[in-house]
């Protein structure tokens, strides 16, 4: 038996108190104050928001250690858990971050509070357009309080478990970000065709400049633009096949529906917004919607992979970023001139490129997954340990 069964065993074999979070800590939101920033002046002390350090100033309204809860805007996470930071110091907290202090009776310990606040769902408390997790709301939380030597040991266990997992995080991330570094490198230096230093005797070619060819994209690809698809579309025709948009979160994923227009190996690029110029590969059947472009290799001297990769770095060059609104349209696509060598000299530097490309984006394998594994770690033992059997009245 551990410890800590051993402590809940003797202190509280009935069970664990729920008290309102009031009653657990001061809750210290009248004392908050936003500032524009414009009107802010430069300095050394943190100023928080929702989401934490916002910016840095030259003033402070609090002093020591604080819990803040994101209040408004994006104050949950994809798992419905509350933005939860701990801040130590002089600090200026804005109007969209509850603040939090321990109390006189120091029965109940912030740091317990920082561990148990993060398990929380508050997506049934979120309310109106703009996500809100309101004062009496969150006043009105409810936290299970056992005797302060659990408290302690769960505190003790939770710390260390999370300095070990920021360690083990930040080499992983280190090492990814060296990774893409390489890969980047890599990448570039691959596809560069018009440099003496880069253009080397590979694979038998004795001469990879006269080799090289120069396309258009019209002359390589066909060419299509995407419709528009609604999010009331989406929500009334649910399915399988994702239709794809100009946002880059998800894959480009903006929902999946019951119907396909393209089944096989295609790139898209988003034309319009923030992210044009953003190029994809897709496979399989899918829908694309007004905002993105569609390429299909005509050519039999083109590899669609090896497409992907020289758009990808080529692409961002002709986005037009005047007037406020970046675009890509399909015929400034068209005239875009990409260097093709001989094909087995695609398909070497695509098995290149497909190693390196998995190894540092694919999700579901490699450094991103060891990362997302270390966390999803942490959160089910930080969530096993804080959960109690209620005490019966």
């Amino acid at each position: 038996m551990s410890k800590l069964e051993e402590l809940l065993a003797e202190l509280c074999p009935d069970g664990v108190e729920n008290r309102s979070l009031e009653n657990c800590c001061n809750i210290l939101d009248r004392k908050r104050k936003p500032v524009t920033k414009s009107a802010r002046e430069a300095g050394e002390y943190p100023y928080y928001g929702a989401n934490g350090i916002q910016d840095y100033v030259s003033d402070y309204i609090f002093d020591g250690i604080f819990i803040l809860v994101g209040e408004d805007g994006s104050v949950i996470t994809s798992t419905g858990n509350p933005v939860v930071t701990w801040a130590e110091g002089k600090i200026w907290v804005n109007n969209h971050a509850h603040i939090i202090e321990q109390n006189a009776s120091g029965d109940v310990l912030l740091r317990y509070l920082f561990h148990y606040i993060q398990t929380i769902d508050v997506t049934p408390l979120i309310h109106g357009n703009i996500p809100k997790l309101t004062g009496g709301d969150f006043r009105a939380l409810q936290i299970p309080v056992p005797p302060l030597p659990v408290q302690s040991e769960i505190v003790r266990i939770l710390d260390n478990f999370a300095e070990l997992t920021a360690e083990l995080t930040a080499e992983l991330t280190a090492e990814l970000t060296a990774r893409r570094k390489q890969y980047e490198y890599y990448r570039d230096l691959l596809l560069t065709f018009n440099d003496a230093g880069t253009i080397i005797a590979r694979q038998g070619i004795t001469d990879l400049r006269r080799a090289v060819k120069w396309f258009t994209i019209e002359s390589l690809c066909d060419i299509r633009r995407g419709k528009v698809i609604s999010k009331d579309f989406i929500r009334d025709n649910p399915g399988e096949y994702p239709v794809y948009s100009s946002q880059t979160e998800n894959n480009g994923i903006l929902g999946l529906i019951s119907e396909f227009v393209y089944d096989g190996d295609y790139l898209t690029w988003t034309t319009d917004g923030a992210n044009a110029g953003t190029i994809f590969y897709r496979s399989g059947r899918f829908n694309i919607t007004n905002v993105c472009g569609l390429l299909k290799p005509t050519s039999d001297d083109i590899n669609i992979r090896y497409l992907y990769f020289i758009l990808s770095i080529t692409a961002d060059k002709y986005v037009s970023r005047g007037m406020g609104n970046p675009k890509l349209m399909s015929n400034v696509m068209a005239r875009i001139k990409i260097p093709v060598p001989p094909l087995e000299e695609q398909a070497r530097i695509v098995s290149i490129l497909d190693r390196f490309d998995a190894l540092c984006n694919d999700l579901t394998s490699g450094l991103p997954a060891e990362i997302e594994a270390r966390k999803k770690q942490y959160e089910y033992y930080r969530d096993k340990l804080l959960t109690f059997k209620e005490k019966m009245a």
